[in-house]
C-alpha cells in the first residue's frame, strides 16, 4: 500500500512539473503583445487607444469563457483540456506572427482569450485530484504563470533584433510541439475522494448547467470566495497598472527606474509567498483541519496595513520593503482558493465554480485600474487611493471568518 501511494505521490509532481511548463507558456505568451508596442504599431497603424482595446479584448473574452471552461473540465478529462487549450493558442500564437491588418491582429487577441481561458480551471482541478499537498503544489503552479509573465520582455527582446512577427512564430511552434508532446506524457489521474463522492451522488456529476449554478449559488459560502478573491484583486491590479507611476511621482524616479522597483522586487517576494505559503499550509493542516482558512486571514491581515502605509513611506526602501511583504502574504489566498472551495461546495463542481470567480475577478480587476485612473483626474493621489482599496483586505479577513463558520457548520452536518 505505501509503495502504492508513494508512486501516486510521484505522479502527481509529474504531472506538476509538466503543467508548470504549460502555465509559463500560458502568460508568456498572453503578455508579448505588451512588450512590442512600438514595433507593432510601426508595423501595423494604429491609435494608441486601439493598441489598448487590443490588451483590453483579450481580458473581456478570457473572463467570459472561464465559466465555460469550468463547466466542461468537470464533465470531460482534464487533460484533454488542458491539451487541447495549449495547442489552440500556441496555433493563434503562431498565426498572429502572419497578421498585416489590425482587424487580424484584434481577432487572434480574442481568439486567444478563448483558448487560453480553458487552462487554468482544468489544471487547478486536476491537481486537486492528484496531489495530497494541493496548496504547495499549486503554489508551485501558479509561480509558473508569474515567471512567465516575467519572461514576456523576451518577445520586446526578439522584436527589438529581428521583428515582432518572428518572436510569435517562435513561442508558438514551441508550444504546438509541447502539445504534442502531451499527447503522451500527460495522463488523467484518478481521485479517490471524488470518485468516492460521485458513488455517493452520481447524479450531480451528469448535473446541467442550471442545476450545477443553482448548487453554487445557493451557498453563502460561494458568494464570500467570491469577494475574498475578487477584493484582492482590485489591489493587485490597481498595483500593477499604477505602481511604476508611483514610484516615479513619489520618489521621481526615471520612467525605467520605477518599472524595474515595480516588478524586481514584488514578483520574487510573490512567488517566495506562493511556494513557502503552499509549504506552510500544507503542514499545518495536518493538525490544524481549518490551516487552508487561517493562512490567508494571517496573509491578509500582514498584507493590508502594508498596502495602507504605502502613502506614509517617503523613503524609497521603506515603499519597497512594505510592497515585498504584501506580495508575499497576499499570495496566501491563491494558493488556498481551491482547496477552499472543495470543504463548502461539491467536489464534482470545482472547476465550474473557480472559473465562475476567476471571471469576476478578471472584470473587476481591470476595471479597478480604469477606476484609479479616473480617481487620479479628480485629483486624488495615489496614497490614497491605495489606502482606501486596502480597506477591501480587510474585509476579506471577515469573510473568511465567516467561510471557517461555514465549513464547521457542514462537517457538522455530516456527522
Amino acid at each position: 500500500m505505501k509503495t502504492k501511494e508513494r508512486k501516486n505521490e510521484w505522479k502527481g509532481w509529474y504531472i506538476l512539473a509538466l503543467l508548470f511548463v504549460v502555465a509559463m507558456f500560458n502568460y508568456l505568451d498572453r503578455t508579448m503583445l505588451s512588450t512590442m508596442r512600438g514595433s507593432i504599431i510601426s508595423s501595423i497603424p494604429m491609435t494608441e487607444a486601439q493598441f489598448g482595446l487590443l490588451l483590453t479584448v483579450f481580458s473581456w473574452v478570457y473572463g467570459i469563457f472561464c465559466p465555460i471552461a469550468g463547466f466542461l473540465a468537470d464533465r470531460f478529462k482534464k487533460s484533454y483540456m488542458i491539451i487541447g487549450s495549449l495547442f489552440v493558442w500556441s496555433s493563434v500564437t503562431m498565426l498572429t506572427g502572419y497578421v498585416s491588418t489590425y482587424q487580424e491582429l484584434f481577432a487572434t487577441r480574442a481568439l486567444m482569450g478563448v483558448s487560453e481561458a480553458f487552462f487554468i480551471p482544468a489544471a487547478l482541478s486536476m491537481i486537486m485530484d492528484c496531489h495530497k499537498r494541493p496548496s504547495l503544489a499549486i503554489g508551485i503552479l501558479l509561480s509558473g504563470e508569474m515567471i512567465g509573465e516575467s519572461l514576456g520582455f523576451l518577445g520586446g527582446r526578439i522584436a527589438e533584433h529581428h521583428s515582432w512577427n518572428v518572436a510569435f512564430h517562435i513561442f508558438g511552434w514551441i508550444g504546438i510541439a509541447y502539445a504534442v508532446l502531451l499527447i503522451f506524457t500527460l495522463k488523467e489521474p484518478v481521485s479517490v475522494l471524488f470518485k468516492r463522492e460521485e458513488k455517493e451522488k452520481p447524479e450531480a456529476s451528469k448535473a446541467g448547467i442550471g442545476t450545477t449554478l443553482r448548487a453554487l449559488f445557493s451557498k453563502p459560502s460561494f458568494f464570500y470566495l467570491l469577494f475574498i478573491f475578487l477584493l484582492p484583486g482590485i489591489v493587485s491590479w490597481m498595483l500593477l497598472g499604477w505602481l511604476p507611476t508611483y514610484y516615479q511621482e513619489q520618489f521621481h524616479l526615471s520612467q525605467s527606474d520605477a518599472g524595474e522597483y515595480a516588478t524586481a522586487y514584488l514578483y520574487p517576494a510573490s512567488i517566495i509567498g506562493l511556494i513557502l505559503g503552499g509549504f506552510l499550509t500544507d503542514k499545518w493542516q495536518k493538525t490544524y483541519p481549518y490551516a487552508r482558512i487561517v493562512m490567508p486571514i494571517i496573509g491578509f491581515s500582514v498584507a493590508a496595513p502594508c498596502v495602507f502605509m504605502i502613502g506614509y513611506a517617503h523613503i524609497l526602501w521603506q515603499a519597497v520593503a512594505l510592497l515585498m511583504v504584501y506580495g508575499f502574504a497576499r499570495m496566501f489566498i491563491d494558493n488556498n482558493l481551491m482547496p477552499i472551495l472543495c470543504m463548502v461546495i461539491d467536489g464534482r463542481h470545482r472547476a465550474t465554480g473557480f472559473g465562475i470567480i476567476n471571471m469576476f475577478a478578471v472584470f473587476t480587476g481591470g476595471l479597478s485600474a480604469y477606476v484609479a485612473g479616473a480617481l487620479r483626474d479628480a485629483h486624488i493621489s495615489l496614497s490614497t487611493i491605495f489606502q482606501y482599496a486596502s480597506l477591501g483586505l480587510v474585509l476579506c479577513v471577515l469573510l473568511l471568518f465567516l467561510v471557517k463558520r461555514s465549513v464547521k457548520k457542514i462537517e457538522t452536518g455530516n456527522k
